[in-house]
């Protein structure tokens, strides 16, 4: 059958579904990697979401806003900046100390097959506007500058030879290069943004560049769409889909349209009754942030119920890894990406290819957490948050078997008045949730 063909109008856009891998995937690689990945610092203040628009540009926890957490000309990201630097260095100065000389993209590629992931999704143009990769519309891109290497073509390459998806981020709205006045507050976002059609075309254009030259599975725009083109919008997006019919949207173009929604930290949308992402660093930062050591990154225990949770409720876990500036992972986040993928290889299952359950997630008084989902006629059943040695908990309202995923975890069960009650006679903490079949 051939493919559908789309035309530039909302009308035709709109009758685009969420393509089945993606709904599938469940699990994702963000990667921040770009100049500021030199100064490497950010302040270890909150989670996006749990702070006052107010306090949080010039309190940043993001190491990839460093350029804006220096020229708002206060703050600890300003102070760390003129003491260690000098108030005259400029943010462009580091290019030439990011040489990317340990960076390998097959060894990459490879964590992140060897995590679990389905897809990844790479920083091509973060709001620094440094570019990583050959861009016909500027010089500034690290071809030219910097590494010296076409990244984003080099990584796309060797995560499809992995056998994953590629996808790319690009900042649509914001780049310091074309508007650099602070940002203070979210209405600068919008308010002091890229007010320029000069900026808007170039956006456009790198846009379609991109999905011209790399086709990603993905095409995750960030902050929103410049507003003097957005009769442009639907265009684009046509042309996106006629280049790969199984490409997705994410939902940060100015609220006019998405295939996912997306959720950052604590901000954002999570629905059930609709595909969304959560995206977010294993600490506070997306970039990499050196004074974010082990144990400031989230636990590994954490980590897990974090993509169980997500994927129970209808939802991919897109979760980010900053590398450092010579191009290695940090050993404290491959560790993390080694020990899930671990996990996945046992209980994945329940996880690849399922479906947000009718039971949701049940957050028990006695700490206990049990969430559901669902692949045709089979029901999985994470239990997450038990303690070392026997548990027993029931399912309320379920009257089939259960078996473990795992071999090593050994249950019993027996029919209650309320359900199936479950004992979990072994539990160890290096087994983290523990999860169930209903599948004999």
């Amino acid at each position: 059958m051939a493919a559908k063909h789309y035309t530039g109008t909302w009308a035709s856009v709109q009758t685009h579904t969420v393509p089945k891998w993606y709904d599938d995937a469940k699990f994702g690689i963000f990667i921040h990697w770009g100049i500021y990945s030199v100064p490497a610092y950010a302040p270890h203040t909150w989670e996006l979401g749990a702070a006052e628009a107010a306090d949080w540009f010039c309190n940043n926890p993001y190491a990839e806003w460093y350029y804006n957490s220096v020229n708002v000309g206060r703050g600890p990201g300003y102070e760390h900046h003129v003491r260690n630097y000098g108030a005259d260095f400029k943010y462009e100065d580091f290019i030439p100390m990011w040489k990317a000389e340990s960076w390998d993209p097959g060894q990459w590629a490879e964590v992140f097959k060897k995590a679990g992931a389905q897809y990844a999704v790479l920083t091509t143009k973060h709001h620094d506007g440094f570019c990583l990769f050959p861009s016909r519309y500027t010089e500034f891109n690290s071809v030219k500058m910097g590494p010296k290497k076409d990244i984003t073509g080099e990584l796309t390459k060797a995560v499809r030879n992995a056998g994953l998806r590629m996808g790319l981020y690009y900042s649509g709205l914001i780049d310091w290069q074309y508007a650099n006045d602070p940002i203070f507050e979210d209405d600068d976002l919008f308010g002091t943004a890229s007010p320029t059609y000069a900026y808007a075309d170039y956006s456009y254009n790198q846009m379609m560049e991109l999905i011209d030259t790399y086709e990603p599975s993905v095409f995750w725009n960030d902050i929103g769409w410049p507003k003097q083109n957005e009769e442009a919008m639907p265009y684009l997006f046509a042309h996106y889909y006629n280049k790969v019919p199984e490409g997705v949207v994410n939902d940060r173009f100015n609220g006019r349209y998405y295939d996912f929604l997306t959720k950052e930290y604590q901000a954002g949308k999570m629905d059930r009754s609709q595909k969304w992402e959560m995206c977010r660093g294993m600490g506070l930062s997306f970039g990499y942030n050196e004074i974010e050591g082990d144990d400031e990154l989230l636990p590994v225990p954490k980590l897990i119920h974090l993509l169980i949770s997500t994927v129970a409720n209808n939802g991919n876990l897109l979760l980010n890894i900053g590398p450092k500036a010579d191009g290695t992972i940090p050993a404290e986040q491959i560790r993390r990406l080694e020990i899930l993928g671990s996990w996945l290889a046992v209980n994945g299952e329940g996880i690849y290819g399922t479906r947000c359950s009718e039971r949701e997630s049940e957050m028990r008084c006695d700490g206990l957490e049990l969430h559901y989902t669902r692949k045709d006629h089979v029901l999985y059943v994470f239990a997450d948050g038990l303690k070392e040695g026997s548990n027993t908990f029931c399912i309320p309202g379920f009257t089939g078997s259960l078996k473990a995923m795992d071999p090593l975890v050994q249950i019993e069960t027996e029919p209650a008045q309320e359900g199936l009650r479950v004992t979990v006679k072994n539990y160890q903490a290096d087994m983290y949730a523990v999860g169930l079949t209903s599948e004999g």
